[in-house]
């Protein structure tokens, strides 16, 4: 079997969660390609060296510049804080790596038209992972949609919340600061929201944005006597209106005291509706006009049988499957486009449009509040 050689960038949280995705892949999937591990990038030697070791990757560099170098080196995996996606992102293209980038996909509108362009000109495949559309629930609430099984739709009710800056204590970090992380939730969570309102519903016309900041210091993570500056906001909420006439609401937050990481949508039409939540990742709760007066509410689909999309590589039904899953099934789909030539979803030209959106709830948040046009 050819080889698609990978080296990846970043070697923490979603450096090990693609890891584990570039290993599953073959084990349960037929592939084009058989994914190689061939280098592991970072800074710090000790820590990447170990993570390496862990999870097979052959070697370690900690000059990402030079892997650009290398004829070894098929694709590059960006699993790097925000603010380093447009640099990488870009000289891999020119170099002509297939990129595999995890989200929010970059800092600004601008820089994700010059990663797309860098992309497009290079001709390679390129993928921005939001995962969440891969969760087989997720691409069955697609195909009802698609199918016309809830009609035409009215409104689309998404939030992602979080709980773990309720501690005053916890330090600043990169996620806090601007200039690394671009804003607060309503990049990092809303970059998903707004992909899966993409995927299901359709393109925002105009979004209108309110935020909030619940504390203002924190301690320094270099120095926990010291405080620093949080830069960003604590939680956002956005209203918008899609292309389609549907009404959209959005809430990202971290201050979601209880909530770990809870990730929900509702779609409402004139013929039924539904409700996801990633916390049950397995079920979709469906609603159709369709059913008996005396039999109608809503349906508990447990999204694990053979007929459902990935489904079938893995357990038999009734067998759930986890938050990893979704990384994998992006890894066979990466392969897959790249021995298609026919790209992937969401690729760089929805982290452009994403970025529109999130760009317009950003200077609404910072003005009035009002709606912005999304161009």
């Amino acid at each position: 079997m050819e080889e698609i050689r990978i080296a990846i960038l970043g070697h923490r949280f979603m450096g090990r969660a693609h890891s584990n995705a570039w290993l599953q892949a073959p084990r349960f999937f037929d592939l084009p390609y058989k994914p190689v591990l061939q280098v592991a990038c970072g800074r710090d030697t000790d820590s990447l060296q170990a993570f390496a070791d862990r999870w097979g990757w052959a070697e370690i560099e900690t000059d990402w510049r030079k892997l650009l170098e290398r004829d070894d080196i098929d694709a590059i995996d960006i699993a790097l804080p925000t603010h380093l996606h447009a640099e990488t992102a870009i000289a891999a293209a020119e170099a002509g790596k297939h990129i595999f980038c995890e989200k929010p996909f970059c800092n600004s509108t601008a820089e994700a038209e010059a990663i797309l362009a860098a992309a497009e000109k290079a001709g390679v495949v390129h993928y921005l992972n939001h995962n969440y559309r891969r969760c087989p629930a997720v691409t069955l609430a697609k195909k009802l949609i698609d199918e016309g099984e809830i009609g035409e739709i009215y409104h689309w009710r998404g939030a992602y919340q979080q709980s773990w800056l309720t501690n005053a204590e916890y330090p600043v970090d990169w996620k806090l600061k601007k200039a690394t992380a671009g804003a607060g939730p309503l990049w990092d969570l809303g970059s998903h929201a707004v992909d899966l309102a993409h995927y299901l519903v359709g393109d925002f016309k105009e979004i209108s944005c309110r935020g909030k900041q619940f504390i203002s210091e924190r301690p320094l993570a270099s120095d926990p006597s010291q405080m620093g500056e949080v830069e960003v906001e604590c939680a956002a909420l956005m209203t918008g209106e899609f292309q389609n006439g549907a009404l959209a609401t959005i809430e990202t937050t971290r201050y979601a005291t209880g909530q770990k990481n809870r990730h929900t949508f509702e779609i409402y039409g004139s013929k039924g509706s539904m409700t996801w939540d990633m916390q049950d990742m397995n079920r979709l709760q469906f609603y159709s006009t369709s059913d008996a007066e005396h039999a109608s509410g809503f349906r508990d689909i447990l999204v694990t049988e053979r007929c459902h999309e990935y489904v079938n590589a893995w357990w038999p039904p009734g067998h759930i499957i986890g938050y990893e899953h979704g990384f994998v099934h992006a890894a066979v789909d990466f392969l897959q486009a790249i021995k298609d030539g026919k790209g992937i979803t969401p690729d760089f030209h929805d982290g452009v449009r994403i970025m529109k959106v999130l760009d317009a709830a950003l200077e609404s948040m910072d003005g009035s509040g009002g709606p912005i046009a999304i161009s």
